[in-house]
């Protein structure tokens, strides 16, 4: 048998964990993007991303074949913005929207930036290989029309907890993407 003052630390330690850990389960730890098949199935790639921080779906245009780049991001509550696009040229579908961002020159390329629109959860219908539906986030590419061709992908944001966020920080969903 455990002396009196042996069973206090005991019980003490173990109530300032559980205790930490309730803090921790309960206190934001940042977000999750899943962008996962509409039809249903395992998340093609989850992105752990702090308040703010931005992501970028790049691809060709179908019609122009030029390459339109466009930077989203998603702020604390997960609600996801367009902030900017970038392209060669107008192709179908694009161009200044009357209000939204502002329109500058960077090099070659015409950029609408600023947006700061909400889109929100969406539905992207991935294009085949040489469209390229590409996510850029943190160095790494998940080039999607490799993966999922013709498919319809949801892009949904969510926040996580602390405990949540340190779980991936030490075992990483298995679809989130490495740095090579």
């Amino acid at each position: 048998m455990l002396k009196r003052p042996v069973r206090v630390v005991i019980w003490a330690a173990a109530g300032l964990t559980m205790g930490l850990l309730a803090a921790a389960g309960s206190s934001r730890g940042g977000l999750e993007l899943h962008i996962t098949p509409v039809a249903g199935g395992r998340p093609l790639a989850v992105l752990p991303l702090n308040p703010g921080e931005r992501f970028t779906l790049h691809y060709h245009h179908s019609v122009e074949n030029a390459p339109i780049w466009e930077v989203h991001s998603i702020d604390r509550e997960g609600r996801i913005y367009i902030e900017e696009e970038r392209y060669l040229k107008f192709g179908a579908g694009m161009g200044r929207m009357p209000g939204v961002g502002r329109m500058v020159k960077r090099g070659p390329y015409e950029v609408i930036e600023a947006m700061h629109r909400p889109t929100g959860n969406f539905v992207l219908r991935v294009g085949s290989p040489g469209v390229d539906h590409t996510v850029i986030w943190r160095g790494t590419r998940t080039n999607l029309s490799a993966v999922a061709p013709h498919e319809a992908l949801r892009f949904s944001a969510r926040p996580v907890s602390l405990l949540h966020r340190i779980y991936r920080s030490l075992f990483p969903h298995r679809a989130t993407p490495e740095k090579r």
